[in-house]
């Protein structure tokens, strides 16, 4: 596991405790049973956080995955 997608997991597994299932460049909000709009927020902060990034809120919606979200992390880092 890179370190960008265990950071991720380390977050996923701390805001939503009750989620046991594996953390892949595949997982959505769709597969997580907290992770309403509110969490996404909360999931966001952590992220740009963790990773010293900000996204734009047109960034943000383009992510439909861990898998982009990570991609636009890369290419945040990047720059």
């Amino acid at each position: 596991m890179d370190d960008s997608l265990q950071k991720i997991t380390d977050i996923i597994r701390d805001l939503f405790d009750e989620y046991e299932g594996p953390v892949t460049s595949s997982l959505s909000a769709r597969d997580v049973e907290q992770w309403d709009s509110l969490a996404q927020v909360q999931f966001m902060v952590l992220v740009e956080k963790a990773f010293g990034v900000k996204f734009s809120s047109q960034e943000l919606n383009k992510f439909n995955n861990i898998g982009e979200l990570m991609e636009g992390i890369k290419k945040k880092l990047a720059k």
